[in-house]
């Protein structure tokens, strides 16, 4: 009996191999990929001991005794995903501190040890089967508490995760996709990362598996390609191999987004996929005090962005120490929803068309005695990484358009000036720009077509009721506290 047992197991571990959507040399999206794609949009779900420590990381060594949320309510977590128009909630399981929101018989550092014992990966898989949404997993590589970690001989911190994604993978149903973090504190070959990848694989043979800051500048390096030089196809390299898709949290990826990197000389397919926060503090663990939410108009455009050219992007919405979302963030998410129209089974909604990424552009000004990293150019590059810097507060940029593309929507991302908190990770920005305004060449002349008089904020959108069309268009800036820059100028026609 025991030998038949065996045998069958052995069928059906061959069974699921044989159909593990495992990443091959490709120049398109394989099945994995697509279904990555049409998701597209994703609720990033932050909670655990951290929240409970009021810290961005800790370091393994906070009381599972800490973790007491006091209304617990996941159900709420998943209904306002759904109702946001969410597709996926992804969700932390285990973050680098290597406290587990289920019940491992791997450790005892986890909720089960803590004094609300719920299984909060079930609870959150219960209500994605009930709204209808698929479920996404976060597990850290990087693990401040496990003693295995420690441990000379390598090998046994991976025994270690592949028991746990075991658990995972075999007691939830269907996961949509795994997220890989911490990579940076090993060497990657300790990981060994192509015996979890097919591990997963075999469970879930669909399941799209990522590793942060997946591609490198050279083949071993630790200087990672940002998501903004990755323009060119067929330059950049693989540090983490295998993975189904892109990741560089928290980094915006440019206009001109490019699918395809190297591993052994082999050209593979990789989406890309972004991670902001809805906070503008910028923390992914909530915090005791009430924080402020993005403006809706720079959340729609992130949406935008970051969904477009077959990337997905997911947004952070973080339960607090009640254990439910707060209701102003709450809102502010299905507010997002409703405006951009996102629709069950519909493709996700588009910004429209851009005239102005990579035309000519000149400033009054450039900061540093017209340093070429500063440039007038680099405010319609399509990146999100450059920035025109001017070395005066009254400014002029200008940009060339074809005076017969029309367009009736413009959106200014202004770099703004951030300090740091004492968390090292949340952060506040003001802004410089404090008063400007928009004019085109028109009958030989500059015509105002619009003019603000309050700070620019992180993003401003401007929409006109009727469509323009010039040769010329130039931002003036008024009044400011500081020298302005400008990280993108779009000029948008939008149906």
């Amino acid at each position: 009996m025991k030998t038949l047992q065996l045998t069958l197991m052995l069928l059906i571990l061959g069974f699921q191999l044989a159909y593990a959507q495992l990443i091959t040399p490709s120049n398109k999206p394989n099945k994995t990929q697509q279904l990555l794609i049409e998701r597209g949009y994703g609720m990033f779900v932050h909670f655990g001991v951290n929240t409970f420590s009021n810290l961005e990381w800790s370091d393994g060594t906070t009381p599972a005794s800490l973790y007491n949320p006091t209304e617990l309510d996941c159900d709420q977590w998943v209904r306002i995903a759904k109702e946001a128009g969410f597709r996926y909630v992804l969700l932390i399981t285990k973050h680098h501190d290597g406290f587990c929101l289920w019940d491992s018989k791997y450790t005892d550092y986890d909720v089960a040890s803590s004094p609300v014992k719920t299984d909060v990966v079930a609870e959150v898989a219960k209500a994605c089967r009930k709204y209808g949404l698929q479920l996404g997993l976060y597990y850290s590589l990087w693990d401040r508490h496990e003693p295995s970690y420690k441990n000379a001989d390598k090998t046994l911190y991976v025994d270690y995760m592949v028991n746990q994604l075991t658990e995972l993978f075999t007691s939830y149903g269907e996961i949509c996709e795994l997220w890989f973090d911490g990579g940076w504190d090993r060497k990657v070959i300790d990981w060994d990362l192509d015996r979890l990848y097919k591990h997963v694989k075999k469970m879930q043979p669909t399941c799209a598996v990522g590793v942060n800051h997946t591609i490198a500048i050279e083949p071993g390096s630790r200087k990672f390609a940002l998501p903004d030089s990755m323009v060119v196809n067929n330059k950049y390299t693989f540090h983490y191999f295998p993975g189904d898709f892109r990741l560089w949290d928290p980094k915006i990826a440019h206009k001109a987004d490019k699918k395809q990197y190297l591993h052994n000389g082999e050209s593979y397919y990789m989406p890309f996929e972004h991670t902001i926060c809805l906070s503008k503090r910028w923390n992914w663990f909530q915090k005791k005090e009430l924080i402020p939410v993005r403006e809706l108009d720079e959340l729609e455009e992130l949406f935008y962005w970051c969904t477009d050219n077959d990337n997905t992007l997911v947004i952070n919405v973080p339960p607090d120490q009640t254990g439910k979302i707060r209701e102003h963030e709450a809102n502010a998410v299905i507010a997002l929803g409703k405006r951009l129209g996102i629709q069950k089974n519909n493709p996700l909604p588009r910004n429209g068309h851009f005239i102005s990424l990579s035309v000519p552009a000149s400033a009054s000004s450039v900061w540093k005695n017209d340093n070429p990293k500063f440039g007038a150019h680099l405010a319609v590059d399509g990146g999100m990484q450059t920035r025109w810097a001017a070395s005066d507060t009254l400014a002029t940029l200008e940009i060339k358009l074809d005076e017969k593309q029309p367009f009736n929507k413009i959106s200014i991302f202004e770099y703004p000036d951030i300090i740091q908190s004492n968390d090292k990770f949340s952060t506040y920005r003001t802004n410089r720009i404090q008063a400007y305004c928009i004019d085109i060449w028109t009958n030989k002349a500059w015509k105002t077509i619009y003019m603000g008089e309050e700070s620019m904020n992180d993003c401003k959108v401007i929409r006109f009721p009727n469509v323009y069309k010039t040769s010329k268009l130039r931002l003036r800036v008024l009044k400011a506290t500081a020298p302005p820059s400008i990280t993108e100028l779009n000029v948008i026609y939008k149906d």
